[in-house]
């Protein structure tokens, strides 16, 4: 009897700043030969916008028609995803302080996140992803066939974050305390938002790399998934 070839699986990982997301959802989605689909670079994407519009960021309507004239798009490749923003290549730039603190200013709106949340569907309706983000295991793929949970501790968190800004060689460089109070901040709105808080879904696997090493945490991430590829083998055969 022939085998049913194993579909694709939808991979969320959720979790707060600075913890590693983009890297082990990069890492895993090569391993897999998945498309790897980071959702905060969308909403850097608008932030990046509003900035070269001037438009506010709390001014919900008007970053919906900046939304609504925009053309956002995530093209993976080996070193990550390239950033699109009406067909202009942004990636570099979204990159830079003033935007993620924009996007973080930008995502707490239900509204945007609603607009988000429909195109990162559509990204991903066909499985084959690894997703990452604070609300894909809770909001845009509830029924995603893995999700993981990733956090560390504040401190920790917040010392890898500031040796990202010096690996991408940012011209200026802020004072960790300056960084703590902003990551601190940055935690404070994702998970006391009104639309779609920072939060594990009740079925996703927590996984605290505080004491772990970036290769300890994708062999754990690995194993989750391989235990989804094997229940779904054994399904189809």
């Amino acid at each position: 009897m022939t085998q049913t070839p194993t579909r694709k699986l939808i991979i969320a990982i959720d979790g707060p700043a600075g913890v590693g997301k983009s890297t082990i959802a990069a890492r895993l989605a090569r391993k897999l030969g998945y498309a790897n689909l980071e959702s905060g670079a969308m909403y850097r994407a608008l932030a990046l916008k509003a900035i070269e519009w001037d438009t506010g960021f709390d001014d919900e309507a008007a970053l919906m028609r900046l939304a609504g004239n925009s053309r956002i798009q995530l093209e993976p490749s080996l070193s990550g995803n390239r950033v699109l923003l009406d067909d202009r290549d942004v990636t570099a730039r979204v990159r830079e302080t003033d935007v993620t603190e924009g996007a973080s200013r930008v995502s707490i709106h239900p509204k945007v996140r609603q607009w988000m949340v429909a195109r990162q569907q559509e990204m991903g309706a066909g499985g084959g992803i690894v997703m990452e983000g604070r609300d894909i295991g809770t909001k845009v793929f509830p029924h995603a066939d893995v999700k993981i949970f990733l956090d560390a501790d504040p401190v920790v968190r917040e010392q890898r974050r500031l040796e990202q800004i010096k690996a991408r060689g940012s011209p200026a460089v802020l004072p960790s305390a300056t960084l703590a109070a902003e990551l601190r901040e940055r935690d404070h709105r994702d998970r006391t938002r009104a639309a779609s808080p920072l939060e594990a879904a009740p079925d996703a696997v927590v996984i605290d790399s505080s004491k772990l090493s970036e290769e300890e945490v994708l062999c754990r991430a690995e194993e989750l998934v391989q235990q989804r590829l094997s229940a779904e083998q054994h399904l189809s055969s």
